[in-house]
């Protein structure tokens, strides 16, 4: 039987399968939501740098920019600034939205036929 290890508070919600988060979601996205969900305090809280997430993924500058930001659009992650002038802050890991919420009309879409909700 498998044990948490007492090393981190790293945990992945279920719904991101089972909602169908994984369909709508680039491979770089998952990457990045997953590093940010391992290395999360309690309160789903990362300090990681930019440039740190880019080189502990093998991603590029422009790849990692944009799976922040997408994530951040998908209220998956949310950012706040270290400071006034700071290009780089703080990012939350949140709860899941429900399906659909916060997505374009396609992704909301697939999102919800992938749940047999729509006919």
């Amino acid at each position: 039987m498998r044990r948490f290890a007492s090393s981190g508070f790293g945990w992945i919600d279920a719904r991101l399968l089972k909602d169908g988060w994984l369909k709508i979601l680039r491979p770089e996205e998952v990457t990045v939501y997953l590093f940010l969900c391992l290395v999360a305090n309690q309160q789903g809280i990362s300090w990681y740098r930019r440039d740190r997430i880019r080189e502990a993924l093998n991603l590029g500058e422009e790849e990692t920019r944009r799976a922040l930001a997408r994530l951040c659009e998908l209220d998956l992650v949310a950012y706040l600034p270290f400071g006034r002038y700071d290009s780089e802050g703080f990012r939350q890991v949140l709860s899941l939205p429900s399906p659909g919420a916060g997505l374009s009309s396609d992704e909301a879409g697939a999102l919800w036929a992938s749940k047999g909700r729509l006919s």
